[in-house]
């Protein structure tokens, strides 16, 4: 049964009980990687493995306080809302409901920033406030995480590197 989660603001992106920061490099330009992250939700999974279907759950523009569906191998279901879409810098979203238990709060960040060799330094971060067992759970999956978002990163880098008529 899918639970309402707490609403929490972009500030809760730095005082979260439990944070996970990850980084990445891509070849890919931020405008091209923000148009990928950002545009059409139902790619997700052709780059990001854990993803089995996402969705935006409205009609476009897309921005801020549009709804997605995200659902993930294994079943854990994500209802989110766009907090933050500073195109090509900041994507942010907030989880509003999930059957995932123990979870009060949950925020991603994906921050896109130039980088000198003239591709995109990515900075991921995970912000939660869960339950104890969640939170010791969270900390120790940290690893496998990091390996998920560096291969969805790389995924999602060679997404960018294809024609938009051969994307879909």
């Amino acid at each position: 049964m899918a639970k309402l989660l707490r609403p929490v603001t972009a500030d809760f992106l730095d005082r979260a009980p439990t944070r996970l920061v990850l980084a990445a490099k891509l070849h890919a330009k931020p405008d091209d990687v923000f148009r990928e992250l950002s545009e059409d939700a139902s790619t997700w999974p052709l780059w990001f493995r854990e993803v089995r279907s996402a969705g935006y759950t409205g009609p476009p523009p897309y921005g801020p306080g549009a709804g997605r569906a995200v659902t993930l191998h294994g079943g854990v279901h994500f209802v989110e809302s766009i907090v933050v879409w500073d195109q090509p810098h900041r994507f942010v979203y907030r989880v509003e409901e999930t059957n995932l238990p123990g979870v009060h709060a949950w925020m991603e960040e994906w921050l896109l920033a130039p980088s000198a060799e003239g591709g995109t330094a990515l900075r991921f971060t995970i912000a939660l406030d869960v339950a104890l067992p969640l939170q010791v759970g969270m900390r120790l999956s940290r690893p496998g995480v990091a390996r998920a978002i560096r291969v969805a990163a790389a995924r999602l880098d060679a997404r960018c590197g294809i024609p938009a008529q051969r994307r879909l």
